[in-house]
């Protein structure tokens, strides 16, 4: 309580002098409600958590398990449940673990969607190739996890990693929908999905004050992209 009346203190101070408003340990100054430190980004997570949780239920009921696609799927909405979670805990409360468990689950995400694409485009035919691509998958989210937790906790080579995979995913999903748009029109969903994803992350770069000292560029990122979980499943 003394660091956030301290900052408000400060930021006054800055405005009234006519400064640009500063930033503190790297963040903009927000406007807690409760005992919300980021209120719009804790709001938005919880409810992309929400959408995450409402399609899961529809996918469960109306696709049978037997579906080759149905174990996949189920775990990554799993994956993105546990990541909206911590997610909305870290913009509730931020202190060290709960930065590293939003930045740690939202990089499995990032892999899981890879490795969902890797499934639905070869590994139904190809089990030994996903079963190698798999334990690939998870051997480098855990030396990402390590380095970040025993080395250095690096926000650059974090970021730079997880926007790379991105890509690769990107690049991944939009060949496979174009080889399949003749006999699968459904495929323009699935593209949407992934250039709007990549579209809404590059809000990221947008780096200004909070407006009413609630809505920044990662509140914006995050909102957006409550619809496209409805979209992807």
């Amino acid at each position: 309580d003394c660091k956030y009346e301290c900052m408000w203190l400060t930021v006054r101070l800055y405005v009234q002098g006519g400064h640009k408003v500063p930033q503190f340990h790297g963040k903009w100054p927000f406007s807690r409600f409760l005992f919300f430190q980021e209120p719009a980004s804790a709001f938005a997570s919880f409810l992309n958590g929400l959408a995450s949780f409402v399609m899961l239920l529809r996918y469960k009921a109306t696709v049978p398990p037997s579906s080759p696609m149905y174990p996949t799927c189920v775990a990554f909405a799993w994956v993105s449940l546990n990541a909206w979670f911590w997610s909305t805990v870290f913009h509730t409360r931020d202190t060290a673990v709960t930065e590293k468990l939003d930045y740690f689950c939202a990089s499995a995400v990032v892999l899981h969607s890879v490795y969902l694409c890797c499934v639905r485009t070869l590994g139904l035919q190809r089990p030994a190739l996903i079963s190698i691509f798999r334990a690939f998958l998870l051997l480098f989210l855990a030396c990402h996890i390590s380095y970040l937790t025993l080395v250095r906790f690096d926000y650059g080579y974090n970021m730079i990693a997880n926007a790379a995979i991105g890509l690769l995913n990107l690049a991944w999903w939009l060949r496979w929908c174009l080889r399949n748009r003749p006999h699968l029109p459904h495929v323009w969903k699935c593209a949407a999905v992934v250039l709007l994803l990549q579209g809404l992350a590059l809000l990221e770069l947008l780096d200004f004050p909070p407006l009413f000292w609630v809505l920044d560029a990662h509140a914006l990122w995050h909102i957006g992209t409550i619809p496209l979980n409805v979209l992807f499943y």
